[in-house]
């Protein structure tokens, strides 16, 4: 192929976004004369890499947009520590069949038991089979929307996030609110339900859940659409934080000694002079 027709086919096939044809015709024709591949085994075969590299980019493209904490993935969750029954669930919920089925995931337990860290661990293997998911602590979604809100675009906003697929709200018991703060909470909830999922983490029990949203009736119709279509991870147990921090201590204790024993015979031959 001369270089003008070989440059002529790059510039179409980057108008057709095809990078990856760009990339790999040259090796696959080359291929093809090598082997004698007929020229539909090369187009699969070109089809097949251009596909590949698509999703790669989306799911690179979805874990920027997701928020999600690089460090808190499945890869380095301590399975060991949570509770059976959250094991079992952790596995199906990872294959994200709750996401079509437009169900919720509510993490309890107290702080320190890992709730965050399941769900974003949940929140990237979604990432990984192509389904887009937002992390936000629940106070800063509630100050978007309260700004959203105060600027007459809170339909819009809604829309925004409407987008993802999944809304991870992380420490909702932690969002202390006046009436409008509840307000726009709710207006979010209610807008997803049936149609979008929510993963929530809370310190607080569904009967202390009046602390967040004030008003009785708003309470139990947020409780009433987050349970009617969810799946509840309950994370009992001792806190990650203390027994990683007792462990930590217990290593430095046990450094300092092995200091101590080995610095008293080094003295006793004058080394320490």
């Amino acid at each position: 192929m001369s270089a003008a027709r070989h440059d002529g086919l790059d510039l179409q096939l980057r108008a057709l976004k095809l990078p990856s044809f760009v990339e790999n015709h040259e090796q696959v024709a080359l291929k093809a004369d090598r082997e004698g591949l007929g020229f539909r085994e090369c187009l699969q075969h070109l089809v097949e890499l251009e596909l590949s590299d698509r999703q790669t980019r989306k799911i690179e493209r979805l874990r920027r947009e997701s928020g999600l904490p690089p460090e808190k993935t499945l890869a380095s969750l301590d399975e060991k520590r949570l509770p059976q029954k959250v094991r079992r669930q952790l596995q199906v919920l990872c294959e994200g069949g709750f996401v079509e089925r437009a169900e919720n995931v509510l993490a309890f337990g107290m702080p320190g038991r890992g709730k965050t860290h399941t769900l974003c661990a949940i929140g990237h293997e979604l990432v990984n089979r192509g389904i887009s998911v937002l992390w936000h602590p629940a106070f800063r979604l509630v100050q978007r929307l309260l700004i959203a809100k105060r600027d007459l675009v809170l339909e819009a906003e809604l829309r925004r996030l409407d987008r993802f697929e999944v809304v991870l709200l992380d420490d909702i018991g932690y969002v202390q609110q006046d009436r409008e703060e509840m307000e726009v909470l709710f207006t979010f909830l209610a807008e997803r339900y049936e149609r979008r999922s929510v993963m929530i983490t809370s310190n607080l029990v569904f009967s202390q859940w009046d602390k967040i949203f004030k008003d009785p009736m708003t309470t139990a119709a947020a409780i009433d659409r987050l349970v009617h279509h969810s799946v509840i991870l309950e994370l009992t147990g001792t806190s990650f934080r203390t027994e990683t921090a007792k462990t930590r201590n217990r290593g430095a204790s046990a450094g300092a000694g092995e200091t101590e024993a080995t610095e008293v015979p080094l003295a006793a031959e004058g080394v320490a002079d």
